[in-house]
């Protein structure tokens, strides 16, 4: 099954499966996010793995122009609702990953969804379309065992985060990428 045909099912079962709309953790998580992110704000922005916009709604007062991706059209139909102004599309990353340049690219739990070599294939993506001195944040739930390691080569990729916040239930890293 595809990722794209997994998630389908899992938003036509729930509409909000992670309960992003009320969930406390979620919410911590999401204000840690644009705390890492300071007083900077973007030209342009992708988010990779959208759902139903909780994050990308409060993502798009930091950028100009926000592009939002999800596989699952029931979570972009939400997410559209939610955040009129930005702009989604229905992808299947890292085939489909869209154009650039990007100064801000948020990965929030979504790599772990991949396997390894899409793990890579998203990374070289990422580092072609991330605009010069633009940031990336990935943040990740610490309950899956891959996490650790997704961070890690996120590290060895784009080198030592610029700010690193991990928490006993999530980790989150922002790299501030000079090429």
């Amino acid at each position: 099954m595809s990722l794209r045909e997994r998630f389908d099912r899992l938003y036509a079962e729930r509409p909000d499966p992670w309960d992003f709309e009320t969930s406390a953790y979620e919410h911590a998580k999401y204000d840690a996010t644009l705390a890492a992110l300071g007083d900077r704000r973007y030209a342009t922005g992708l988010e990779v793995g959208c759902s139903i916009g909780v994050l990308t709604e409060r993502l798009a007062a930091r950028c100009a122009h926000l592009l939002a991706v999800d596989v699952a059209e029931a979570a972009l139909a939400r997410a559209r609702e939610r955040a009129p102004a930005v702009t989604f599309e229905r992808r299947e990353l890292p085939a489909e990953f869209p154009a650039g340049p990007f100064e801000l690219v948020v990965c929030s739990e979504v790599l772990y969804y991949l396997d390894a070599p899409s793990r890579e294939a998203m990374l070289e993506a990422t580092a072609r379309e991330i605009a010069p001195g633009g940031t990336l944040l990935a943040v990740h739930w610490l309950g899956d065992d891959a996490t650790p390691s997704i961070h890690a080569r996120l590290a060895e990729r784009f080198g030592a985060p610029s700010h690193a916040a991990w928490t006993d239930d999530y980790a989150l890293d922002r790299w501030e990428i000079s090429t």
